[in-house]
C-alpha cells in the first residue's frame, strides 16, 4: 500500500526548511514559537490539506500583524520552498487576503511559479469573476509556464479537491477567452489543463465546448490533441456529435456477437477473459471506438458504472475478434463487493451487448 500523502509531506524536515526560508528573510521569526505552534496535540491527526491550513494559521501567528508586511516576507521566501510545503503560502493569501485584493491577486501569480495558486484564487474568483479573469488573461500570455497553467487551471468549473464555480459552472463564457489565448501553447503541461478546463465545461454545456472544437479541431496537431481529450467525457457518454467530429463511422452499422466469458463465476481478486466479434457491415473500412463497461456492484448493493477503453482504428468489413482480461482485484480507488455485475461492449457510443458475472467474496 502506498504511503499516505500526509506523511510524505509536513514532516519534521521540511517543516524545519520551511522555518529556516522564512528566517532567511525575516530575522526576527520566532522558530521555537512556531514549532510549538505547528506540532499541537491535533497535527499527527490532520489530513494533509488540514496541515496546510494548520501551518497557514501558524503563519499567521508569528509573522507581522499587517498583512502586507507579512506577504511580502512570503513572497521573497517563495523561491526556497519546496513541495506541497509551498501550499500553505498561497493558502494564506485565499485565509487573511480577502481585503487586499491588488497585493493578495499579485502575490498568487507570484507563488504559482513555485507551487501553485490554483486552490487559492477561488475565493476571488466566486467574489469578482471579471476582475480575476482580467488578471487570468494576462497570466496566459506570461513567460513562466507554471503561471500560463495557472491561469487555465485555477478556473476550471469542476476543478478536483478545490472550492466549485457556480459562476462558471453556469456561464463559462470569461473562461474561454482565456483558453483561446492558450490553445497553441508551447507547452504541453499548459495544453493538458486547457483540454481539462474544456472537459469541465463538457458536463454543463456540452454544445458550447463542441462548438469550440469544431473550430480548433484540424487547426494544427497541438488543438488536435486538446480537442480529443477535452471531449473524452461526451465520447464516453456516445454523443453523436463529438462522435461524428472525430469521424466515428454509423454505429449501426456496427454489430457484437458471441460475447463470452472464460467462467461466469469468480472470486474478489481474480481475473476474467472475455472475448466477442466485432461485425462491420459497411462495404468499406470504418472507424471504430471499442469500450467495455463494467457495472460494479457498490456497498449499498447498487450498482456504478465505470468504462474502459479498448481500442479506437479502422476495420474492414467483415468480422473481427477481440479478446480483453479484466481484474477484480480492490485498488486503492476501488473496492469490491460480492454480487452480481454487468460487462457491456459499446461500440461508437452505444452499448451492442452485455454480459452477467457473479462476484463472490
Amino acid at each position: 500500500m502506498p504511503e499516505k500523502l500526509k506523511n510524505l509531506f509536513f514532516t519534521e524536515d521540511s517543516i524545519s526548511s520551511f522555518a529556516i526560508s522564512i528566517l532567511n528573510f525575516y530575522p526576527e521569526f520566532d522558530k521555537k514559537k512556531f514549532y510549538e505552534l505547528v506540532y499541537d496535540k491535533t497535527w499527527k491527526n490532520l489530513e494533509l490539506k488540514e496541515k496546510m491550513r494548520h501551518v497557514t494559521k501558524c503563519l499567521h501567528l508569528t509573522l507581522p500583524s499587517d498583512y502586507t508586511e507579512a506577504l511580502v516576507i512570503l513572497v521573497k521566501s517563495a523561491p526556497e520552498i519546496k513541495g506541497f510545503e509551498a501550499m500553505s503560502l498561497p493558502d494564506f493569501v485565499e485565509v487573511y487576503g480577502m481585503d487586499h485584493w491588488e497585493e493578495s491577486l499579485n502575490a498568487l501569480g507570484q507563488f504559482t511559479r513555485y507551487s501553485s495558486s490554483e486552490f487559492a484564487i477561488r475565493p476571488f474568483l466566486d467574489k469578482n469573476p471579471e476582475l480575476v479573469m482580467h488578471y487570468m488573461k494576462n497570466w496566459a500570455g506570461h513567460e513562466n509556464e507554471n503561471v500560463r497553467r495557472f491561469a487555465s487551471e485555477g478556473c476550471r468549473p469542476r476543478l478536483p479537491w478545490a472550492m466549485a464555480l457556480p459562476k462558471f459552472k453556469k456561464d463559462p463564457a470569461l473562461i474561454l477567452k482565456v483558453l483561446e489565448k492558450l490553445k497553441n501553447d508551447e507547452s504541453e503541461f499548459v495544453r493538458k489543463s486547457v483540454a481539462n478546463n474544456l472537459n469541465d465545461i463538457s458536463k454543463d454545456h456540452p454544445e458550447i465546448v463542441l462548438e469550440v472544437c469544431e473550430r480548433w479541431y484540424g487547426k494544427s496537431e497541438k488543438t488536435d490533441w486538446i480537442v480529443k481529450h477535452a471531449c473524452r467525457t461526451l465520447l464516453k457518454q456516445g454523443n453523436t456529435r463529438a462522435m461524428r467530429l472525430f469521424g466515428f463511422g454509423d454505429p449501426e452499422h456496427l454489430e457484437i456477437r458471441n460475447l463470452k466469458m472464460d467462467k461466469t463465476t469468480l472470486k474478489i481478486g481474480e481475473s476474467l477473459n472475455f472475448s466477442f466479434e466485432l461485425i462491420n457491415h459497411e462495404d468499406k473500412e470504418c472507424k471504430v471506438r471499442l469500450e467495455y463497461a463494467v457495472d460494479f456492484v457498490k456497498a449499498n448493493g447498487k450498482h456504478s458504472r465505470k468504462i474502459f477503453q479498448i481500442i479506437e482504428k479502422e476495420y474492414k468489413p467483415g468480422k473481427h475478434i477481440l479478446k480483453r482480461k479484466h481484474s477484480f482485484a480492490d485498488l486503492s480507488t476501488r473496492k469490491h463487493y460480492h454480487g452480481i455485475h454487468k460487462i457491456s461492449i459499446i461500440v461508437n457510443g452505444v452499448e451492442k451487448a452485455n454480459i452477467e458475472l457473479n462476484l463472490k467474496s
